[in-house]
């Protein structure tokens, strides 16, 4: 059974405030608490609700009822189980490479997707703005699918970042250069904007490549992308020329 106390500081953890008080995330579903573990991320406690986990022992490891897994799931259907963490500290940027920015980012299943298509292209370093949703929210946690364990993440001031870095520096913008008919280098750092508002005025006049997928439509009548799909379609044409 899982006490009051234990209800209160897991469902606590479900707000950035209280994740960053008490440096502690959660994360639902056997495969990405197993990715977790096999990153070294510090498992604080872990609630199944089946047989599952049985090389974690007591007391980390506690067996819990359905209802009692509703209580501190931030899911709308709980899964079987759910794990807390303690949060990682971030690993130094590697300046090399291709780098993905993301400027301010508010879509938790935006950011989830986005970093496993990080993983997927082999983008090892994700920085983002301040503004962006944090990475431990567990919607994202939940949207990555694991791939968090696999992708250095960190938060800064992104202006002053692209403003000093040496790489050539790419922004996703509707009047772009097409994509497909630019040359990609093999390094970069590749800027993705806000969702409703896309690259911020501040960051585009550092973006002095601009990058563009064409519309195909007879009507040409869609305003954007979805910039987690966008995301996908620039990854995949960088590496593609590779």
């Amino acid at each position: 059974m899982v006490s009051k106390n234990q209800i209160k500081l897991i469902t606590s953890l479900h707000q950035k405030k209280f994740r960053i008080a008490h440096g502690l995330f959660i994360a639902e579903g056997a495969k990405v608490i197993r990715e977790l573990l096999n990153a070294d991320f510090e498992l604080q406690n872990l609630y199944v609700t089946e047989a599952l986990f049985k090389d974690i022992e007591a007391p980390k490891r506690l067996e819990i009822s359905e209802s009692d897994l509703k209580k501190i799931s931030a899911l709308t259907v709980p899964n079987n189980c759910l794990a807390v963490f303690k949060i990682k500290s971030p690993s130094e940027i590697k300046i090399s490479g291709l780098i993905l920015a993301l400027d301010d980012i508010r879509d938790p299943g935006n950011l989830g997707t986005i970093l496993r298509l990080c993983d997927w292209f082999g983008i090892e370093e994700l920085v983002c703005s301040e503004q962006t949703v944090d990475i431990y929210n567990p919607k994202v946690v939940q949207a990555t699918m694991g791939s968090i364990a696999r992708v250095n993440v960190n938060y800064l001031d992104l202006e002053d970042f692209l403003k000093n870095t040496k790489l050539p520096v790419f922004g996703t913008f509707m009047d772009g250069d097409n994509i497909y008919k630019t040359d990609l280098p093999k390094e970069g750092i590749i800027i993705m904007g806000n969702e409703a508002n896309g690259i911020s005025i501040e960051i585009e006049k550092i973006a002095k490549n601009r990058l563009s997928i064409p519309r195909y439509g007879k009507l040409q009548q869609t305003e954007s992308l979805n910039v987690a799909t966008a995301t996908a379609i620039i990854l995949s044409e960088f590496r593609r020329q590779i």
